[in-house]
């Protein structure tokens, strides 16, 4: 099978298009034939090998697995002996491992089956972004209707997954975004719109004096945790979860997650630590959503799967509109 690989960490110059052995399911595995996969920042992390404290699991000086991918919608081609949720030709979506190939493994209690609504693209940009935005807002931030959210990156792929998912919980969302991305958050529900080319959120809001966000999501992580506290009420969530870029250098990283630490028992707003877990139970929740259309999954750029270090350089640009998919033939 074709599979995209890499044995050493580095830009996306690094990945081959070559043809491997295909996997073989364990006894509680699903094989999965490919259609479609989606391009995360969990991705390039992983390529690039950084920031570099991930080398402790990954691999100090090359990568353990040769395989990359996660997001995945495909057909199961066939399930090891002890598994009784799918059947061979059953079409999911969710994550499995090594999903940038023409086949993938997963466990089942990372894949639900698709919505017959949506096509294999579609799907395939949801479980990794979608199930972000859906445990932020909903385990994280409790949000519930007529609460205040600040979206800080609305227009990415966490982010308009996001806007939609708040808007379905009956919030009042305010969306930051840039002035080209202003017309696609409001068409996704957005209530108010900051346009961050002409104000800054943060400085701006604390220069003001104002407290006005029940829940502040962050997803681009460019502002510091004191200026982001500064736009919550008293009681309000403050979720971090962005900044992470290639270009942002590990120490950075480390710096704001420690500071978050170090503030959180002297403030009585709330800053707790978040990552997300892909689950059939959470899956399920979102294809609901999909299926009624009360979320739509935004696609910004289509890649073959032969052209998938060109879509990783579209990534790292970092100004992409929803997700970024391969698909596969």
């Amino acid at each position: 099978m074709k599979a995209i690989v890499y044995d050493q960490y580095g830009p996306p110059d690094v990945l081959q298009f070559e043809e491997v052995e295909p996997p073989v399911p364990a006894d509680d595995q699903v094989l999965i034939r490919v259609r479609a996969s989606s391009v995360n920042p969990y991705d390039w992390h992983f390529i690039r090998g950084t920031p570099v404290f991930i080398r402790l699991f990954t691999g100090l000086r090359a990568p353990k697995s040769r395989r990359l991918g996660a997001d995945v919608a495909g057909v199961v081609q066939a399930t090891g002996p002890s598994v009784t949720q799918f059947k061979v030709g059953d079409a999911v979506f969710g994550t499995a491992q090594g999903s940038f190939a023409e086949y993938a493994f997963a466990s089942p209690s990372t894949l639900a089956l698709k919505p017959e609504n949506l096509s294999w693209e579609q799907a395939a940009s949801v479980p990794i972004a979608g199930i972000t935005a859906l445990q932020g807002l909903r385990d994280k931030g409790r949000v519930r209707a007529g609460q205040h959210v600040l979206i800080n990156g609305a227009s990415g792929g966490v982010g308009t997954f996001a806007v939609q998912i708040a808007k379905s919980f009956q919030a009042c969302v305010t969306a930051v975004c840039s002035t080209r991305n202003i017309e696609l958050v409001l068409s996704l529900g957005a209530d108010h719109v900051i346009d961050y080319t002409r104000e800054d959120f943060a400085r701006e809001a604390g220069r003001r004096g104002s407290q006005s966000y029940d829940v502040l999501f962050d997803l681009v992580g460019n502002r510091s945790t004191s200026e982001c506290l500064r736009v919550l009420h008293p009681q309000g969530i403050y979720i971090g979860c962005g900044g992470g870029s290639p270009t942002r250098r590990s120490s950075e990283l480390l710096f704001s997650i420690l500071s978050s630490l170090v503030r959180a028992p002297f403030t009585s707003q709330k800053m707790p630590g978040f990552l997300a877990k892909v689950n059939t139970a959470d899956l399920d929740v979102l294809a609901g959503l999909l299926s009624t259309g009360n979320v739509t999954p935004v696609l910004d750029r289509t890649y073959s799967l032969a052209d998938t270090a060109e879509a990783i350089r579209y990534i790292e640009q970092g100004h992409v509109r929803g997700k970024v998919v391969l698909t596969v033939p």
